[in-house]
C-alpha cells in the first residue's frame, strides 16, 4: 500500500476493487483512503475521509456506497459518519450517530438498514444500538443489547437475526451472547459461549453455524467453537493449532475458512490455518511472508484472498495474496 496503517477497514465495491479507509499511521489517526485493483494488484489513492479516524467500522450499503462510522480521531471518540461513493470517489458527511464510540460492531441488515452496536466511549463499555436509514441519512436508537461490550463480534445469521458474541465490558472477557431480531428490534439472549473471549472473530458457515475463533481472556486462545441458530447452543470444534488475538478470518469460495496471523502475547505469528467444515478439523497452510495483528482480509470476486497492512512493531504497508 502507499501508506503504513493498523486498525483500519476493507470493504469490497460492486466493482470488485477494494477500499481500505483510515486507521493509525504511527502518529496520528488517519484519513488516508486507498483502492486496490485485483485485475493490475496496484493500489491508487481515492479522496481523503473528511475525518481521521482508527478502530471504526465500514459497511456497503445496497445503493454501493460504503458507510463509515464513528472510531478515535485525534483523541475523541468520533459519533460522525460518512459516506463514500465510488463512481466519483468522493466523501459526503452523513447524519451524526447519538453516542460516538470505538471498537463497535456494524451490519447491514436484509430490509438495508445499517445496525451498529456495542463499544467504548472513553468512559463506558456501552450497551448501546442505533440504526442507519441510507434513505434518509438519519440514525435511531433502538433497544439497548442486555450486556454491554466492546471488542466482540457481530454475524447475521441466514434468518436475518444478528448474533452478537463475547467482547469485554472492562472487568472480563464476557462469554455471554444475545440475538437481534430486526423485525422487532427485541434482544434476546442465548446460549453462552464454552469460553469467554473479546479480539476474536466470527464467521457464518454455508450451512448457517457461526464460527468463533481465537480471542484473549488471560489467555492468547486456540480454541473454536460452533453456534447453532437451530438449537441455540455452542459447541466445541477442535482448537487452532496456534493462539492469536486481533487476527481475521473469512470464507473461502470451497466453504472452508482461512485464519491469518495476529498476535499470541510474545510475537506476530505469521501462521495461516484453515477449518474445515465437513470434518471440523484445522489444518496448516502456507506461512504469510509477515506477521501482523490488526489487519484486515478480503475475499477477492476471483476466490484469492487480500490481506492489508497491520501493526508489526510499527504499522505496515505489506499486503499479500493467498491462493
Amino acid at each position: 500500500m502507499n501508506d503504513a496503517r493498523s486498525d483500519h477497514t476493507a470493504t469490497m465495491l460492486s466493482n470488485g476493487k477494494v477500499l481500505v479507509t483510515g486507521g493509525w499511521n504511527g502518529s496520528s489517526d488517519f484519513n488516508g483512503v486507498e483502492l486496490y485493483d485485483p485485475s493490475t494488484g496496484n493500489w491508487t489513492r481515492t479522496k481523503n475521509m473528511n475525518f481521521g479516524r482508527t478502530q471504526h467500522t465500514a459497511t456497503i450499503l445496497s445503493n454501493g456506497k460504503v458507510l463509515v462510522t464513528a472510531g478515535l480521531g485525534s483523541g475523541s471518540y468520533l459519533n460522525s459518519a460518512e459516506l463514500y461513493d465510488p463512481l466519483p470517489g468522493n466523501w459526503t458527511i452523513t447524519g451524526n450517530m447519538n453516542v460516538g464510540r470505538k471498537s463497535h460492531t456494524i451490519t447491514t441488515l436484509p430490509n438495508g438498514n445499517v445496525l451498529v452496536t456495542g463499544g467504548y466511549n472513553g468512559s463506558s463499555y456501552l450497551n448501546s444500538a442505533e440504526l442507519y436509514d441510507p434513505l434518509t441519512g438519519n440514525w435511531t436508537i433502538t433497544r439497548n443489547m442486555n450486556v454491554r461490550r466492546a471488542q466482540h463480534t457481530a454475524t447475521i445469521l441466514l434468518n436475518g437475526n444478528i448474533l452478537v458474541s463475547g467482547g469485554t465490558n472492562g472487568s472480563f472477557d464476557q462469554n455471554n451472547a444475545e440475538l437481534y431480531d430486526p423485525l422487532t428490534g427485541n434482544w434476546t439472549t442465548t446460549s453462552n459461549m464454552n469460553v469467554g473471549r473479546q479480539y476474536h472473530t466470527a464467521s457464518i458457515l454455508p450451512n448457517g453455524n457461526v464460527l468463533v475463533t481465537g480471542g484473549y481472556n488471560g489467555s492468547y486462545l486456540n480454541s473454536a467453537e460452533l453456534y447453532d441458530p437451530s438449537t441455540g447452543n455452542w459447541i466445541r470444534t477442535k482448537n487452532m493449532n496456534f493462539g492469536r488475538i486481533q487476527h481475521t478470518a473469512t470464507i473461502l469460495s470451497n466453504g472452508k475458512v482461512l485464519v491469518t496471523a495476529g498476535w499470541n502475547g510474545s510475537s506476530y505469528p505469521k501462521s495461516a490455518e484453515l477449518y474445515d467444515p465437513s470434518i471440523g478439523n484445522w489444518t496448516t497452510t502456507g506461512n504469510m511472508s509477515f506477521g501482523r495483528k490488526s489487519h484486515t482480509i478480503t475475499t477477492l470476486p476471483n476466490g484469492n484472498v487480500l490481506v492489508t497492512a497491520g501493526w508489526m512493531y510499527a504499522p505496515i504497508t505489506s499486503c499479500e495474496i493467498y491462493r
